[in-house]
């Protein structure tokens, strides 16, 4: 637990040279932060209740490194609150009381307190709980950060009380200032210090750090350690950044984000964009057999009889990874990601199943019409089982078309209805005379 009281610098410890750059290099006012210019510009809704301490309960969501925690430590600096951190990694119920209780005696006082809970999703509904009186009463300014959406991760009761703001990561523009500002710095950066790199390195650790501050700036602090005679050169950027990696949650809303980008690009038949977010998924480590089941369901649910061959690739694509593996296997399944958003997409083969399945609950379980049941014994047959079928391959055309297929309570239905694309171009064509000749055939036959 972080606890700091108001009238202290709550971002102390700023001249310590043994904290880490980031650390050293926090924001101390607003207009030191980086990024989030949509909710922290001048004049912006939060930044005018920041300014003028008139606070509101809230939950942070957005990536690590985004200002999270630095804009919780000004909430409370400008608001000359106590500050008071947990994590919901850390910590468990009694703590949790008892930084409430503490917080309850300090608001008897007249003292503020801002209750900075990171990783709150963590927290269970009961610990979640918790927090709701002291929230309603006004005794802690509760300020909770995720990186998982809260919409899942936390429960109505405490998203009722707080409102919801949405950080970004940083852009590589923004992050260059920071280091640049770290590089100047004699109080807490490496001013002084004799650093030398070029503009080019900087922007490559900017881009390395994918939206994350924190990540730059270490990423500049080993950069700078290493450095013989303080130049930082190609050969040393290249080994710093070297195996860095995009962020990718395999559980969190980063995954689900990216399958859906994925799968939504093969629908809308863009084989260049359904290729990035594969090669993306790849690059964080999704497991490619995931990747290969979700390209055979795709196969079967978008593309399914415009195009058969779709299914036989996505299966045959896992097949081939499950017997290359990683890397070779992947491009096997990078194929069929180009093939599905390319050929002809049908959804229709799925809707048709949907409908059929939503008969079966509606009627229950009809029975099988007498002509159409099998009779393998001659009390059977004396019962009517099989009476009056027609053999198809008998009849002129090979289609019996005054015959059912359909309970008698149900009478025809038609679930699958072709679109005109690929193969079921021809498919809607045959069914379609298939279908008006089976009503004509039953019209005649009523008469």
């Amino acid at each position: 637990m972080k606890h700091l009281p108001p009238q202290a610098d709550l971002l102390a410890g700023s001249d310590h040279r043994l904290s880490p750059l980031a650390e050293r290099m926090r924001p101390r006012t607003l207009d030191e932060m980086v990024g989030q210019p949509r909710l922290l510009a001048p004049g912006s809704a939060l930044r005018r209740a920041v300014e003028s301490a008139h606070l509101h309960s809230m939950i942070l969501w957005g990536p690590p490194g985004c200002g999270k925690t630095t804009l919780a430590l000004l909430l409370a600096q400008y608001a000359r609150a106590e500050f008071v951190a947990i994590s919901a990694v850390m910590s468990g119920l009694p703590e949790v009381r008892k930084v409430l209780g503490e917080a309850e005696r300090r608001f008897q006082a007249g003292q503020r307190t801002v209750l900075f809970v990171d990783e709150v999703h963590r927290f269970n509904k009961v610990q979640q709980d918790a927090f709701l009186p002291h929230i309603e009463q006004g005794s802690v300014l509760f300020v909770g950060a995720t990186t998982e959406n809260p919409s899942f991760e936390l429960n109505s009761a405490l998203l009722s009380r707080c409102r919801v703001h949405v950080l970004e990561a940083v852009s590589p523009a923004d992050i260059e200032h920071a280091l640049r500002r770290a590089l100047q710095d004699g109080e807490r950066g490496l001013g002084g210090q004799g650093v030398a790199i070029a503009d080019e390195h900087l922007h490559a650790i900017a881009i390395a750090a994918d939206g994350d501050v924190r990540r730059a700036l270490t990423l500049l602090e080993i950069a700078a350690e290493l450095a013989s005679e303080g130049v930082v050169a190609d050969a040393l950027i290249e080994q710093v950044l070297a195996d860095r990696s995009r962020r990718f949650d395999k559980g969190g809303d980063a995954f689900y984000d990216q399958i859906s980008a994925l799968h939504k690009s093969v629908r809308s038949s863009n084989p260049d964009a359904a290729l990035y977010w594969f090669a993306r998924m790849i690059d964080g480590g999704c497991d490619p057999v995931y990747l290969a089941r979700r390209l055979t369901r795709m196969a079967v649910e978008d593309i399914g009889l415009a195009d058969p061959r779709a299914l036989a690739m996505a299966t045959e694509a896992w097949d081939a990874y499950d017997r290359l593996g990683s890397p070779e296997g992947e491009l096997a399944l990078a194929q069929v990601v180009i093939y599905l958003a390319s050929c002809a997409k049908s959804n229709a083969a799925y809707m048709a199943w949907k409908a059929a399945l939503r008969d079966v609950r509606e009627y229950g379980s009809q029975e099988v019409p007498l002509h159409i049941r099998n009779a393998p014994t001659r009390l059977m047959k004396e019962l009517g089982y099989g009476k009056d079928y027609q053999y198809d391959h008998d009849v002129d055309g090979g289609v019996a078309l005054e015959q059912t297929g359909f309970p008698d309570a149900m009478g025809e239905r038609v679930y699958y209805q072709p679109v005109p694309r690929g193969l079921e171009i021809k498919l809607k064509e045959k069914l379609d005379a298939l279908r008006s000749a089976r009503e004509a055939a039953r019209t005649n036959q009523s008469r």
